[in-house]
Formats: structure tokens, C-alpha cells, sequence
């Protein structure tokens, strides 16, 4: 079966994709489909989410591997096909693609064609720029924040790296079974 989806951006009225992929295609198969349909590197986390008839998030699928309790299903999109979660047209889709600003493509399925099979997902239709894959301000802004950690954690950080061994109570090594440890002992070094 082939999966017709149209791809829409809230921030580019006339920015909309779209893309004929097999319906066996893993995920990963179709970010990279996305990637290359907005003109996009592949070089930041992103993440599908399948939606309720509301836009409403529902299920995560990561590019990678997260760590989530036994209780919440992980997806993954290297071993996750689209036939798996995707079964019915209408179906609503998310794809993230920058996760610093939380902004997305609105994915609806069209269209299931049966009886036809693609070995590699197809745009079929391209209108409009893409919007940017990430906001100037935003990296900006995480830029800037970088630099004033950096300036916060110099080499003074940690305290003076010069210390006299004297200054430290021999007491104040207290073991709690009424021995004490003895920094100065050969024994320590």
C-alpha cells in the first residue's frame, strides 16, 4: 500500500508537501523523505507524534532511543513502520523538527492507495518555502546563554587549586565506627 500525505506549516500560508511513501516504510524512511522535501539538514532531534482528530499528541515516535518507563511504549523511528501506528486515512500526524521552539508540520494521511508499493518515498507536490528549520533568536538567545556559563565557570571555579594539606583536621575524617581516617598516613597515598 502507498500512504499519500499532505505536509502544512502554520507559520507559511502557502508551504505545503507532499509525500507518497510506502505504507511498510519505517519512520526513520520518512523523516529522512521530510528532511529532503523542506530542503532541511539532518542534523537536530526531531520526533513524530501521532495525533487525535484535535491535534492532541498522543503517541511518541524518537529518533533515537529514549529512556522512558516500562509502563509508556517507546518507539523508535529506525524500527517503527508507519503501518504499525498510521491505518486509517484522515489520520493526523506532528513531525517536530526543532525541539528548541517546540514548532512542527501538520501531517494528514490523504490517502491509502492499495495494491501499489514505492521502494523509496516520493514528494509529489511542492509549493512554497519550507519555514526555517530553527529560529535566529532562539539560537541567539542558547548562544549567548553558553557564553555567560562559560565566563561563570573559569578556572577559578573549583577554588584554588594550591592547598596545604595542614589546613585539613585529621578529625574531621571521623569513619563513624569511632576510627578516624588519617590523611596523612603512607597508607592513603
Amino acid at each position: 500500500m502507498i500512504y499519500r500525505f499532505t505536509i502544512i506549516s502554520d507559520e507559511v500560508d502557502n508551504f505545503r508537501r507532499e509525500i507518497q511513501i510506502d505504507s511498510d516504510a519505517t519512520f526513520l524512511d520518512f523523516h529522512h523523505a521530510i528532511l529532503k522535501a523542506a530542503g532541511y539538514p539532518n542534523d537536530q532531534m526531531t520526533s513524530f507524534f501521532i495525533c487525535d482528530d484535535s491535534w492532541e499528541k498522543e503517541q511518541e515516535i524518537t529518533l533515537v532511543e529514549m529512556d522512558t518507563t516500562a509502563d509508556v511504549d517507546n518507539y523508535v523511528m529506525e524500527d517503527t513502520t508507519l503501518d504499525e501506528l498510521i491505518t486509517e486515512e484522515h489520520q493526523k500526524v506532528l513531525y517536530v523538527f526543532d525541539y528548541i521552539s517546540d514548532r512542527a508540520f501538520f501531517m494528514e494521511l490523504k490517502e491509502i492507495i492499495p495494491g501499489k508499493d514505492l521502494d523509496k518515498a516520493v514528494c509529489t507536490a511542492s509549493l512554497g518555502e519550507a519555514p526555517a528549520q530553527y529560529k535566529l533568536e532562539d539560537i541567539e538567545t542558547l548562544t549567548s546563554t553558553v557564553k555567560k556559563d562559560a565566563e561563570i565557570f573559569d578556572e577559578n571555579f573549583y577554588g584554588d587549586e594550591e592547598f596545604d594539606m595542614d589546613d585539613f583536621d585529621p578529625e574531621g575524617f571521623d569513619m563513624g565506627n569511632g576510627g578516624s581516617f588519617d590523611p596523612y598516613s603512607q597508607d592513603n597515598y
